[in-house]
C-alpha cells in the first residue's frame, strides 16, 4: 500500500534581517517545498529578561526577541520574488484585524501571487492583545462572527450586513475579489471541541500546533469531519495540515542533547495546564494556565521564568517532534495515516547553535522529499 503524500511547507520567523528571510524563502523554493507560513506577531513568547546567548544562540544575532515584521507587506513583497511558493499567514486573529481588513489583504495577495493563498486564523493569544489594551474575552465567539464575514467578503456581490455582538455591518462594500479559483483558503488553527465544530463548518484546512498522537489527531480530524457533513460541506475538501515544533539533527544522541538546552525546555512553558497534569504536575506559571495563548512575556522577572524552565521535565518535552531526519519522517508517516496531509515545521534546532542552523534547512529538505514522494 503507498504511503500517502504530504505537501510541506517553510515556517519563516518574520524578523529582521529581510536578507535571510529571502535566503530561507529561496532556498525552499529551490528544494520544492509547497509554500512559506508566517506569524502574525507583535511579541514573541520569549520574554526579553532571559534573552541572552545562554538562553539561545539567536540572541547573539538580534538584542530583543520581538522584533516583528508586520505580514500584509512581507508576504505581498515575498509574492512578486518567489512566484512558485504558495503564501500563507499562520495564522493571524480578528482581535488586532477586523475581519473585513483581513479579507481585503488576503484577496490583494491573491492578486500578487500566482498561487492561491491561505488565511490561517485563530482566536488569539493575550501577548497580542492584552499589552496593546484589546480585549481577547469571548475569544471563540468572536472568531465565529469574524468567521462568517470573511466568508461573506470573499464571495457576496455588492453591500452586505451582518448584525453580531462583536461585529455590526451595514452595507459593508468590499467589491474587491480574487481572481478565478484564487479566492483565499481559510485554514483555522483549532484544538479543543468547538474550534474544531468551527472548522468542519467554515474551515478549508486544519492547522493545529498541540496535538499529543496520531490517534488524538484522527479523533479531532473526526469532529470536523463529522461537522462539515452536518454543515453540508464535503469533508474531503478540508485540508488536515500540523505545525508542529521539531529539534532535528544529525544523529538520536546530538537531538537527545538539544532538548536538554533552555530554549527547547521553554516549550514546556507554552503547554498548558491540562497537559502538565498528565504529568502529574501544575503549571509552574499557575493553576489553569492555557499556555501559549497565556503568556504575556514581558511580565515577568527573570527569576519567575528561570524556575519555571527548571521544572519542565524531560518527559515533557520529548513529548514534542525530535530526532534525525529518519526518525521524523517515521513520526509523520503515523500522522499521514491518521490523516495528515501538510505539514509546516516549527524548527526550533535553529536557536540553539549556528552549526544547528546550517544542519536545519538541508535537513528540512530531506524531511519534505521523503514526505512528498511517498518514501
Amino acid at each position: 500500500m503507498a504511503a500517502h503524500r504530504i505537501d510541506v511547507g517553510l515556517y519563516v520567523v518574520a524578523k529582521p534581517s529581510l536578507g535571510i528571510i529571502e535566503q530561507l524563502v529561496g532556498a525552499a523554493q529551490d528544494i520544492g517545498l509547497d509554500g512559506v507560513f508566517m506569524w502574525d506577531h507583535l511579541q514573541d513568547f520569549f520574554p526579553s529578561v532571559i534573552w541572552d546567548e545562554e538562553f539561545s544562540w539567536l540572541a547573539t544575532q538580534s538584542a530583543s526577541p520581538h522584533e516583528w515584521f508586520e505580514y500584509q507587506t512581507l508576504l505581498g513583497y515575498l509574492a512578486a520574488k518567489y512566484p512558485n511558493m504558495r503564501l500563507g499567514i499562520g495564522v493571524t486573529e480578528s482581535v488586532r484585524r477586523h475581519p473585513i481588513v483581513i479579507a481585503q489583504a488576503l484577496m490583494t495577495l491573491a492578486h500578487l501571487s500566482p498561487r492561491r493563498p491561505i488565511l490561517g486564523i485563530g482566536s488569539g493569544e493575550r501577548l497580542g492583545t492584552e499589552p496593546y489594551g484589546l480585549d481577547l474575552s469571548h475569544a471563540v465567539d468572536r472568531l465565529e462572527e469574524a468567521l462568517q464575514i470573511i466568508r461573506k467578503a470573499f464571495t457576496s456581490e455588492g453591500p452586505f450586513d451582518f448584525s453580531g455582538r462583536h461585529f455590526q455591518l451595514q452595507g459593508a462594500v468590499i467589491d474587491l475579489k480574487a481572481p478565478e479559483g484564487k479566492t483565499p483558503e481559510i485554514w483555522i488553527s483549532a484544538h479543543g471541541p468547538r474550534m474544531l465544530k468551527l472548522t468542519g463548518q467554515f474551515g478549508d484546512g486544519w492547522y493545529p500546533v498541540l496535538v499529543a498522537s496520531p490517534d488524538d489527531y484522527a479523533a479531532r480530524l473526526d469532529v470536523i469531519r463529522q461537522t462539515a457533513r452536518e454543515a453540508g460541506r464535503d469533508p474531503d475538501a478540508i485540508t488536515p495540515a500540523l505545525h508542529p515544533p521539531i529539534i532535528v539533527a544529525p544523529t538520536e544522541e546530538e537531538a537527545s542533547a538539544m532538548l536538554d538546552t533552555k530554549v527547547v525546555r521553554f516549550l514546556g512553558l507554552i503547554l498548558p495546564d491540562a497537559i502538565w497534569q498528565l504529568f502529574g504536575l501544575e503549571h509552574p506559571l499557575g493553576k489553569g494556565f492555557r499556555g501559549y495563548i497565556d503568556i504575556v512575556p514581558e511580565t515577568y522577572d527573570r527569576q519567575t521564568v528561570d524556575a519555571a524552565i527548571a521544572k519542565v521535565p524531560r518527559a515533557m518535552v520529548e513529548s514534542i517532534f525530535w530526532g534525525t531526519p529518519d526518525q521524523l519522517v517515521s513520526k509523520f508517516r503515523a500522522f499521514a495515516e491518521a490523516g495528515l496531509r501538510y505539514l509546516v515545521p516549527f524548527d526550533l534546532s535553529p536557536a540553539i547553535s549556528p552549526e544547528a542552523a546550517n544542519y536545519s534547512m538541508g535537513a528540512l529538505a530531506q524531511i519534505a522529499h521523503a514526505l512528498q514522494n511517498g518514501a
